[in-house]
């Protein structure tokens, strides 16, 4: 008489894998959300730096600054319109923050700064005389 090895698992148990990958599966989104929350938030820092920079030269008379920013992985290209407006290459690349005017800043044509090692630098300007501020390399 030859006797057959069973496995009997219980509902119980059965149960209880279905929801440790539940678990584990809600586990893994809230991580990637949270990580794109990190993502948007070093995106939208970026913009008021650059933002605060150019308020600060515009209030000055004359004035030059050199600054770098921090940026994420997935940006290649810093961005600005004729209209001031501030965008990401690639498109999307900015983490649901697409296009933002810059106040104070004047643009004469669009032009894209190279990001470098998750850094963007470019110097802001405002000779004397002048109304508004530029960037430039």
């Amino acid at each position: 008489m030859k006797k057959k090895g069973q496995i009997k698992l219980s509902f119980g148990m059965i149960f209880s894998i279905i929801l440790i990958i539940v678990f584990i599966g809600f586990a893994i989104y809230g991580i990637k959300i949270f990580l794109g929350i990190g993502d948007k938030t070093k995106i939208a820092l970026a913009i008021n730096n650059i933002q605060e920079d150019v308020n600060s030269v515009y209030a000055s008379s004359q004035a030059s600054i050199v600054r770098e920013y921090s940026l994420i992985d997935d940006v290649e290209q810093v961005c600005f319109t004729e209209d001031s407006v501030i965008y990401f290459e690639p498109l999307g690349s900015g983490q649901g923050v697409d296009m933002v005017e810059i106040k104070s800043l004047k643009v004469d044509e669009e032009f894209c700064f190279d990001v470098e090692k998750n850094k963007v630098k470019f110097v802001i300007k405002k000779d004397y005389g002048d109304k508004s501020v530029f960037i430039g390399d």
